[in-house]
């Protein structure tokens, strides 16, 4: 036994050098039969003696039994986002913040330019690998950043992870990097996706969150999925370790390498902000024959000790940031234009377009925005044009090329119906869009106004998504929320997809969703102009729907942030005899609706009436939790930044809104200290 198992650990231990050899140094040491070899007599070995078989071992990279569904997994540290730079000028105002910084602390000479260590910055998914005694233990998406999916079976098909570290380790190592597909891999993944008739991917990004989140490993086996090290989370060395793992940010990579990891090489350390721009330039010009997407480059303070001087701020580094590149744009053809009919009733022209693959997506259509765009940018059916994406932004034509415009090319007229009900359209003083007269009666805006009343943010009525809302509404079951308070098990069974077991499902979340606040009911109603942070105003201040029902715009004006535009809003929806109906229909139901103002339960004088704006993602608490606490503390929650805002609390992915407050000078605070100004724990 002791021949068997001393072969066994020889064997696994080349293998591995083989897979380091092959996925990580990208330089092979033997032929692709030798390995084959080796890992057939490791198999035939581990299936006699299944005792000694060991989750590091090369050969449990198949893939084991389907998963029901993925738990999840708290990140030992958060998983933070990075800051953006888009411009040159953003690039060294960065620069200036962090050498300020330093100087302040002491860490850096007067005139002294900063160490940074530029990387690629991936257009994959996060993940965070956690080995404990050199073994990896699991492996976790980045979710909100505090808790993620626990894809490790998954991951542990991908030969580019190790199961075993190859270099001394820590008794725990938390790397933290990105998975990926090249862009050969993926279109060879498309093309026998498309032979055997099954869905294809819009990019690699799509098809490696795809391969990733497979509830069956077998099938993530099959995807040539990557996976590239850049970071690391919680890092425990045991008390007889006495080795050291860098400590510069690209001495800590240069180990992770050393450890088994592929680390992209496109990387280098430089001095100062025309280091980095120097840098952004490079790997601008190399973008294109990369093997794989990338999307901007990542500058980060190389010498750890300055990385801990210098800290977060909203839940992101100061020590780092992401220099995004610019939209890329393509050249296309107008096909048609056709008109969509939105919740409130604006009819939106998007263009129809000859696919033309931008930003990693193919583009089918993009925004014209409204009659006023289209003019402007004189853009014609048959037009050639240039479209632009951005990240996740939805496509829009930047302008059309006259030059090569067909003479055949059609000028685009507005309709002066809607294209679903028929009804009037109208376009309101001060406003760009027309407007479809129809209201509830248009089914366009009958379905959109249900996909809203049930979304998370409102009635919360889990399962019944934007698919379903149509079916029913197609198929008339539902006319107005209030009818989807009126399903049934055996009327949904009828349904295309839908179960016995499903029905039975979504009755249960909809019977839940009758408990439900005043303030999501009145957001639910999809009143133009009222979004959250209104309807808990509006609810704090009537405490009950009919007294919001018969309010004037002289005693609507009195709340919280509602001006003479959201006041008459108000007041047009209430008049309407039929938005009246429905909310009468949707109370008979069995709505219990907390009808009490919200009230100051625990007056605090730090929350007693202050203001305050929430933005980004919280690390622990959902917007609208933070929300409630500070209104039963007395404060007020606002939807937008002004002068008269005492705090913002922002978290990971703020955007404009902290950037107003700070040109504006209003106080900054995290959800950590937000708990503390309520008296709460710490995090």
């Amino acid at each position: 036994m002791l021949e068997v198992k001393s072969r066994l650990e020889a064997l696994r231990d080349e293998i591995r050098r083989h897979d380091y050899a092959y996925y990580v140094k990208d330089e092979p040491t033997i032929s692709d039969n030798e390995y084959d070899g080796l890992m057939r007599e490791l198999q035939a070995l581990e299936e006699q003696h299944p005792e000694f078989i060991t989750p590091d071992s090369p050969t449990q990279r198949v893939g084991g039994e389907p998963l029901s569904a993925f738990a999840s997994i708290r990140h030992a540290q958060a998983m933070l986002s990075l800051g953006n730079v888009f411009s040159e000028q953003e690039l060294y105002a960065f620069d200036k913040r962090v050498a300020d910084g330093l100087a302040e602390a002491g860490l850096l000479m007067p005139g002294q330019a900063v160490e940074y260590n530029c990387e690629l910055k991936f257009d994959g998914l996060a993940m965070s690998l956690r080995y404990e005694n050199g073994v990896l233990i699991h492996a976790a998406t980045r979710g909100d950043g505090q808790v993620g999916e626990d894809v490790t079976a998954n991951i542990r098909t991908m030969p580019s992870v190790p199961l075993r570290l190859n270099a001394p380790y820590p008794a725990v190592l938390e790397v933290r990097g990105e998975v990926l597909m090249n862009r050969q891999d993926f279109l060879a993944l498309n093309e026998r996706q498309a032979k055997r008739g099954e869905k294809t991917f819009v990019n690699p990004r799509n098809a490696a969150a795809g391969s990733l989140r497979q509830l069956d490993p077998r099938l993530t086996a099959q995807r040539p999925l990557r996976f590239f090290a850049y970071g690391w989370g919680e890092i425990v060395f045991a008390e007889h370790q006495t080795f050291a793992i860098g400590d510069t940010h690209a001495t800590r990579l240069d180990y992770l390498a050393q450890a088994g990891f592929v680390v992209a090489k496109e990387r280098a350390v430089v001095r100062g902000a025309n280091g980095l721009y120097h840098f952004f330039q490079q790997v601008a010009e190399q973008r294109a024959t990369l093997p794989f997407d990338i999307d901007g480059v990542v500058y980060k303070v190389n010498k750890l000790v300055q990385q801990q001087a210098l800290g977060f701020v909203s839940r992101a580094p100061r020590f780092a940031v992401a220099h995004k590149f610019p939209a890329e744009e393509e050249q296309t053809t107008v096909v048609d234009i056709d008109i969509q009919v939105g919740r409130t009733g604006a009819l939106t022209p998007v263009a129809r377009l000859k696919p033309v693959f931008v930003g990693g997506v193919t583009i089918t259509n993009a925004t014209l925005h409204n009659e006023d765009e289209i003019r402007r940018k004189d853009v014609r059916i048959g037009d050639t044009v240039i479209v632009r994406r951005a990240g996740d932004v939805i496509p829009e034509v930047v302008r059309a090329l006259p030059e090569l415009r067909p003479a055949t090319a059609l000028v685009f007229r507005m309709p002066e119906e809607c294209p679903v009900c028929h009804s009037a359209v109208e376009r309101l003083p001060d406003e760009a869009v027309l407007r479809c007269t129809g209201g509830l009666f248009c089914e366009a805006q009958r379905k959109q106004s249900i996909i809203h009343a049930v979304s998370r943010k409102a009635l919360n009525i889990d399962g019944l998504g934007e698919k379903l809302v149509e079916q029913l509404v197609d198929v008339g079951f539902v006319h107005s929320i209030a009818d989807v308070y009126k399903l049934t098990v055996e009327k949904l069974i009828g349904l295309d997809r839908m179960g016995r077991k499903s029905a039975e499902n979504l009755i249960s979340a909809i019977e839940v969703s009758k408990q439900t606040s005043l303030a999501r009911l009145i957001y639910s109603l999809g009143i133009r102009h009222v979004g959250e942070a209104t309807a808990r105003d509006l609810a704090a201040h009537f405490g009950h729907i009919e007294h919001l029902e018969k309010a004037t715009v002289e005693q609507l004006l009195m709340v919280n942030d509602v001006g003479p535009v959201v006041a008459q809003s108000i007041v047009r929806f209430f008049a309407e005899p039929h938005n009246q109906a429905v909310i009468q229909d949707l109370l008979a139901t069995g709505l219990q609706v907390e009808t009490a103002a919200v009230v100051a339960s625990v007056t605090n004088t730090e929350i007693a009436g202050k203001t305050f704006v929430l933005t980004g993602t919280l690390p622990v608490w959902k917007r609208d939790e933070a929300a409630a606490y500070i209104m039963q503390a007395g404060g007020k929650v606002s939807g937008s930044v002004s002068k008269k805002t005492d705090y913002v609390v922002a978290g990971a992915d703020a955007g404009s809104k902290l950037e107003k407050a700070t040109a504006l000078g209003v106080s900054v605070i995290d959800e950590e200290q937000l708990r503390q100004l309520l008296g709460m724990s710490s995090l």
